[in-house]
């Protein structure tokens, strides 16, 4: 059973940039897409980033796109968001997925296409 554990999550101010991190542990089997979601109080979990686990295509949702970058790194198991120009608005709890079962040529973009997340991590942005 793979486990993904996030951290770099923090208070910060507008316009600063934070990075986080998502490690991916147990039970090594395919992992297709690596996805950043998040949820801030009393909304739903909403799309962020996502990764081919193979590299190559990413996609964002229009919010972040320009200010936040998705990575990852095959050889530590990792994956990573890299957050710019943060606003007030960035606020939220972030969490990291993947999916494990086969996918089909379009990046998931929905939480339901995930099947496994971390517990999140906060990210507090002041104006």
């Amino acid at each position: 059973q793979v486990q993904l554990v996030e951290s770099g999550g923090g208070l910060v101010q507008a316009g600063d940039s934070l990075r986080l991190s998502c490690a991916a542990s147990g039970r090594t089997f395919s992992r297709n897409a690596v996805g950043w979601f998040r949820q801030a109080p009393g909304k739903e979990r909403e799309f962020v980033a996502a990764m081919w686990w193979s590299g190559g295509s990413t996609l964002y949702a229009d919010t972040v796109k320009g200010r936040f970058a998705i990575s990852r790194d095959n050889a530590k198991n990792t994956a990573a968001l890299q957050m710019n120009s943060l606003k007030p608005e960035d606020t939220a709890v972030y969490f990291c997925a993947l999916r494990v079962r086969p996918a089909g040529t379009t990046l998931p973009g929905t939480a339901l296409a995930y099947d496994v997340w971390g517990q999140g991590t906060q990210v507090t942005v002041s104006s």
